[in-house]
């Protein structure tokens, strides 16, 4: 992949593109990822917030993450797509789902948080860094720990 990756919602209403290329793609299988996504996982990718644009409305759902941080999960008022989210802990950050992505070949996932909370029945790809909860020091450090 190359200069970035572009994406949008079901209905078209929300696009949105990126400059850079990600940091990190994760695999999260907490139960937020799950129920916001409504499979076994999410797969989010990790940029620097000032290059990723937006046009079209989005809408903005704020939970409290096990770690007491805010995570606001952006999705089209109109369809309900998920568009991406941003975690109060990591401001300048933004996460874009990779299943809004229009080619979802563009990223590779690098690890799996959560894994422990993994349905019996979404694979966990053995080949992935794997780690049962969110890492000390957050998915960078662990990808370059183990990358």
């Amino acid at each position: 992949m190359s200069n970035g990756f572009k994406g949008g919602c079901l209905c078209g209403a929300v696009r949105f593109e990126s400059t850079a290329e990600p940091r990190i793609v994760a695999h999260c299988h907490c139960v937020d990822c799950r129920k916001s996504s409504g499979t076994g996982h999410c797969t989010h990718i990790v940029i620097p917030a000032d290059a990723l644009s937006v046009t079209g409305p989005v809408a903005f759902y704020d939970r409290p993450a096990d770690s007491g941080n805010i995570v606001s999960r952006g999705f089209c008022p109109t369809c309900g797509s998920a568009i991406y989210s941003k975690n109060s802990a990591m401001p300048g950050m933004v996460f874009p789902r990779a299943s809004s992505l229009d080619d979802p070949n563009a990223v590779t996932p690098q690890m799996v948080v959560y894994a422990s909370r993994a349905a019996a029945w979404d694979y966990v790809d053995p080949a992935l860094p794997s780690f049962p909860e969110m890492p000390a020091g957050g998915p960078e450090k662990a990808i370059a720990d183990h990358g």
